[in-house]
């Protein structure tokens, strides 16, 4: 692999891992969403997830749909146009990158069975999570909450890379910048329109 896609693998590629696989694993035929798949966690979970057999659906803006299918997307759901906490639909695994929405809406959206872990999202969602995810999953069937990350795991790691040199996922980078282009880079990013991860590049000077 090239060194901007080593690059892009830890944090994202582990959290997604961990996450997919820590709280409770996934089985092939099983429905999975994730809210935010077209962002640097995201785009490693759809492929993971993918790669575990169970059926996809992606959520993200209207520009990132297409990239989604391409990387092995079932289905692929428009936030902009549809809330997925508010249809028929019930999924045995949810992973939510960016929530935002009350646990309780999850929860509607999950089977019987399901299970809800959040990555990241905005304070009072997390907040509300940390507090009532233990109750509900203590006295429901369902699972949810937040999966303790364990950076650098070095079995995740080399996992990883095998199914990237395998061909099995690929780092799906948008941009690489020059070191010195650093704070252009961060104001792309915080515009919300990132697929998959950006790459700083370091250039050696060859006078040093």
């Amino acid at each position: 692999m090239t060194f901007e896609q080593a690059a892009a693998i830890p944090t994202a590629a582990v959290v997604a891992l961990q996450n997919l696989r820590d709280k409770s694993p996934i089985h092939p035929g099983q429905k999975v969403l994730i809210n935010g798949a077209g962002g640097g966690v995201g785009t490693f979970a759809v492929q993971l997830a993918k790669h575990f057999g169970a059926e996809v659906t992606g959520v993200d803006s209207t520009k990132k749909l297409d990239m989604l299918r391409s990387i092995g997307a079932d289905h692929v759901i428009d936030y902009t146009q549809e809330d997925f906490t508010k249809s028929d639909q019930r999924y045995d695994l949810i992973l939510d990158v960016v929530a935002y929405r009350s646990i309780f809406a999850y929860q509607r959206a999950l089977s019987p069975e399901g299970t809800f872990v959040f990555v990241g999202g905005s304070t009072s969602a997390i907040f509300q999570a940390l507090l009532l995810a233990p109750l509900i999953s203590r006295n429901r069937s369902q699972k949810m909450g937040i999966v303790m990350w364990k950076p650098n795991d070095k079995e995740d790691l080399e996992y990883l890379t095998d199914l990237i040199v395998a061909g099995k996922i690929t780092p799906i980078i948008d941009r690489s910048y020059p070191l010195s282009e650093s704070p252009e880079a961060f104001k792309y990013l915080e515009g919300g329109q990132v697929k998959g991860k950006i790459v700083i590049t370091v250039v050696q000077n060859s006078n040093t």
